[in-house]
């Protein structure tokens, strides 16, 4: 069967669509985690996730996005909103939140498991769906909306996400609201993850938001560069692991991550040329 023939199937059409919008906003979003050194957010709020589910499932819930959505939400706002206050911060709040929610949510869907096949229902849960099936075309229009919320973010609030991005208590000091700023990053990385987990699964959500970034600055260094070469950095590679997936049979999110290794070796060696030929 050739590559046309499987745009044939909506299914097809739907991963792809979803893949590029789901890769646009974490790539845009990902720049400033990881600026703002919080490049693990998405480890520690896939894994929240995670571990919602699983109390969805236990708690059988028909919709788990109702329960895991909210959830999500609240320990992102948790994370980004109220960092000056909390006693446990950075990397220590993240990991504690990561260990936890998956130990939990594991343990939960072994206690009170209905399935015939946990290891199976887990493995998709962290790894992503080995099939692109499971996509609907509710999760195609949920994606373009939450795209269309990303954008205009960057659109309109650029200069205090670059101001917070760089300088959190100077953008404090002149003014700009910052912990509301950081509410709004935390509920709308939160709503990326959740949808995120259907492509590539909660452990490898991480490498959509830390590649695209730290690739972009192998080779640019303003702020505006460095969001737009992560963009479609992101938007191609996320492109071509899916029509590699499509075509090889390989998992979605695991042939995703690898292009994405890739495309971050290759933009370290033109780095390392540009940087010798200046």
């Amino acid at each position: 069967m050739t590559l046309i023939e499987y745009f044939s199937y909506p299914f097809v059409r739907y991963a792809l669509v979803v893949g590029i919008l789901i890769a646009l906003c974490s790539s845009l979003l990902g720049v400033t985690l990881v600026l703002k050194r919080l490049s693990f957010i998405g480890d520690g709020l896939s894994h929240v996730a995670f571990g919602a589910i699983a109390l969805a499932t236990v708690m059988k819930v028909s919709n788990d996005m109702i329960l895991v959505a909210p959830i999500t939400i609240l320990f992102a706002i948790l994370l980004m909103g109220v960092g000056e206050k909390r006693k446990i911060k950075g990397d220590a709040m993240i990991a504690m939140l990561s260990v936890g929610s998956l130990g939990l949510g594991y343990l939960l869907m072994n206690i009170f498991n209905t399935s015939s096949n946990l290891g199976g229902d887990v493995c998709a849960t962290l790894f992503g769906s080995t099939s692109i099936l499971t996509l609907t075309i509710t999760d195609v229009w949920v994606c373009i909306i939450m795209s269309i919320i990303v954008i205009l973010m960057f659109i309109f609030f650029y200069n205090k996400l670059f101001s917070i991005t760089f300088d959190e208590n100077f953008a404090k000091a002149t003014g700009v609201q910052t912990s509301a700023y950081n509410m709004l990053i935390a509920t709308v990385v939160a709503m990326i993850i959740v949808l995120a987990m259907n492509l590539v699964g909660s452990l490898l959500i991480s490498a959509l938001i830390i590649f695209p970034a730290l690739s972009a600055m192998r080779i640019f260094k303003s702020f505006q560069q460095v969001i737009i070469c992560s963009a479609l950095f992101s938007v191609v590679c996320t492109t071509i692991g899916i029509l590699i997936s499509i075509i090889g049979g390989t998992p979605v999110g695991s042939t995703i991550v690898a292009v994405d290794i890739t495309g971050f070796i290759l933009f370290s060696f033109i780095g390392k040329l540009l940087k010798v030929a200046r």
